[in-house]
């Protein structure tokens, strides 16, 4: 993995930070110090803890994350309660498994700066890192998506950006699976500017907590189509 640097305390708000990057956790203690020091010097992570129980809550604290709890569990409900914790103008969202690396979100900050409301990170997987049969659930995701709204977008994937005030007035529901799907027609309804980046999808740290196995992948797919079929 590429080499990290130490997090800007995050219990005091820098003025000079224009994006707030919400981490959902769950049980992410080992791919956290690599996360965090990926973190470029634009942004301020916020870390939502969903229950775990390795002590992901108190790596992130100690390497300078602002931590939020967030009871309810579910990848939404994380979501959710670190929007609503965040300050910035602007947020992004991304996995906290190191699948994804923050340095990376200079794309999407540069692709919003050029005129688009949301940016959706479009992931470029290295080998061994997505597994077939999620692949193909995504290309079929993205295919519906695509009837539905007439977004040409080839991943619905974890890593986005976008206003946080605008974000919250979408008034999304999901608090599962669907979260990341629905920001997406919702945001498409709206008249939203949609626009998606490359960005590297590496093998992540440990398990997957939502699609490491047929029945999480099931679920997580229910989750999503329901949205498009609502």
């Amino acid at each position: 993995m590429p080499t990290s640097r130490p997090v800007p305390d995050a219990g005091v708000t820098d003025p000079a930070s224009t994006v707030d990057v919400v981490l959902p956790c769950l049980d992410e203690a080992d791919a956290l110090p690599w996360v965090l020091g990926r973190m470029p010097a634009f942004a301020r992570p916020v870390v939502v803890d969903n229950g775990s129980r390795d002590g992901s809550a108190e790596v992130a604290q100690a390497l300078g994350a602002l931590v939020v709890t967030a009871p309810v569990r579910g990848y939404g409900a994380a979501c959710h309660a670190g929007l609503e914790a965040a300050t910035a103008d602007l947020v992004a969202v991304m996995d906290a498994d190191a699948s994804l690396d923050p340095g990376e979100l200079e794309r999407l900050l540069t692709a919003h700066r050029a005129g688009a409301d949301l940016v959706v990170g479009r992931r470029r997987a290295v080998p061994r890192s997505w597994p077939w049969h999620l692949r193909l659930a995504n290309r079929v995701l993205a295919s519906r998506l695509r009837r539905r709204t007439g977004l040409r977008l080839d991943d619905v994937g974890p890593m986005r950006l976008a206003g946080r005030r605008a974000l919250l007035d979408l008034g999304v529901v999901d608090r599962r699976s669907g979260y990341p799907l629905e920001t997406v027609v919702r945001a498409a309804d709206a008249g939203w500017r949609v626009a998606q980046v490359d960005v590297t999808y590496r093998p992540r740290v440990g398990r997957s907590k939502v699609t490491g196995t047929p029945l999480g992948a099931a679920r997580a797919v229910r989750d999503m189509s329901r949205v498009l079929d609502a």
